[in-house]
């Protein structure tokens, strides 16, 4: 008997059939996926254990950690108060901000802050996990650092601290957290929360390490082979630019099982939601339903791609979002319109303009790589392949 359960339209069999399948090779622990076409929930699958230790099943309202998905949702809600006129997204960051514009920072842009070319991808001094359930502090902590290079001369992922990045336009320009913005703005009725209240984080996945394949195993990532060495190399390199990025602030015990972390509502990286949640919040914006379509297709154009300063392998984003790269790969159909976010654990966001797809992806075994999760892509491939 299949572990997979859940609904799926007859035309998206092929996601079904790769979803079971990455149960059968043993890639999975639990997971769900979700994909809407137009307002049609076509794909609706759970499977799987959502506690390892305790063997709890994943059920279809099971909500887990999402890592870097967050970041599209967090750039969404500044998206709309820009278009609502609270600022102007290519203006400087200190008019609103004025503390800011400061160490070589004046020149800032808020759509270098929404599109990774700020220079502050990482944090200068130890941050703790109870010190980041604060964002105003964290905000403050940004603004009195000199930038690594001059913002919008080059871009480079800032894993954790495009949060307070981006969130400090929603705090400052709404007098809100993101996830309080989010939540009151766009996504009450959705299972999606930045800052999860205990009862969600009680019925959370918990997240486990991924296994190591055996030699002559397909591995979990999709980039090329050359991509993958310069990533593992970054990672191995204790004090590389990614890694800085991506172990400050401190998660503390049990990563991001942390219940303070969770509760914390990280901006970058702490949204727990279903799959069915994060891809309804795709379905609504590709409705207009929060932002007008023009405002969409413009915040999708890209504002910066190729080498990524931190990643080490090519990022293409737009305003928060990011586009067909290799750290977001898509099928050769969706290199022109689809739009969205990967996060650390192999989960995925996605969203296509012209298609009115939108799907989300969300695993609890960790994938061993930021870009390009293999599980992850085949799911789009299929999704893609059902489309015709």
């Amino acid at each position: 008997m299949s572990t997979v359960q859940g609904h799926c339209d007859p035309a998206f069999a092929a996601v079904r059939e790769v979803f079971e399948e990455s149960f059968a090779r043993g890639r999975e622990l639990g997971a769900a996926v979700s994909v809407y076409a137009g307002d049609r929930l076509v794909v609706d699958l759970w499977g799987g254990v959502a506690d390892w230790r305790t063997g709890r099943e994943w059920l279809p309202d099971t909500p887990c950690v999402a890592f870097s998905c967050t970041k599209a949702v967090t750039a969404t809600a500044a998206l709309l108060l820009a278009e609502r006129g609270a600022y102007d997204v290519d203006g400087p960051v200190a008019d609103w901000w004025p503390e800011y514009g400061t160490h070589g920072k004046e020149g800032t842009t808020a759509a270098h802050l929404l599109s990774h070319q700020a220079g502050l991808p990482a944090f200068a001094r130890p941050v703790t996990a109870e010190e980041a359930a604060d964002p105003a502090a964290m905000a403050a902590e940004l603004a009195g650092q000199t930038p690594e290079w001059t913002p919008g001369t080059s871009h480079g992922y800032h894993a954790v601290t495009y949060g307070w990045l981006a969130g400090e336009i929603v705090r400052r320009l709404s007098g809100r957290s993101v996830g309080e913005f989010v939540r009151e703005e766009f996504a009450g009725d959705l299972d999606l929360w930045i800052g999860a209240p205990g009862d969600v984080i009680e019925r959370a996945a918990k997240l486990t390490a991924g296994r190591r394949l055996a030699g002559g195993a397909e591995p979990d990532v999709r980039a090329g082979a050359d991509d993958v060495a310069r990533e593992a190399a970054s990672f191995a390199a204790g004090e590389s630019p990614l890694n800085r990025a991506l172990e400050n602030p401190a998660t503390g015990k049990g990563g991001f099982n942390n219940p303070v972390v969770l509760r914390g509502g990280w901006p970058a990286a702490g949204m727990v939601t279903t799959p069915k949640g994060l891809a309804g919040l795709y379905r609504d914006l590709l409705a207009g339903r929060i932002v007008t379509p023009g405002t969409l297709r413009e915040a999708i154009e890209p504002r910066v791609s190729g080498p990524d300063k931190v990643m080490m392998i090519d990022t293409a984003f737009g305003l928060g979002y990011m586009r067909p790269a290799t750290a977001f790969s898509t099928p050769p159909q969706a290199a022109e319109s689809a739009f969205g976010h990967t996060g650390a654990g192999g989960s995925i966001g996605l969203g296509d303009v012209d298609r009115g797809v939108g799907m989300a992806y969300i695993p609890n075994r960790m994938g061993g790589y930021l870009s390009g999760d293999l599980r992850a892509y085949h799911l789009v491939e299929a999704v893609y392949a059902s489309l015709g």
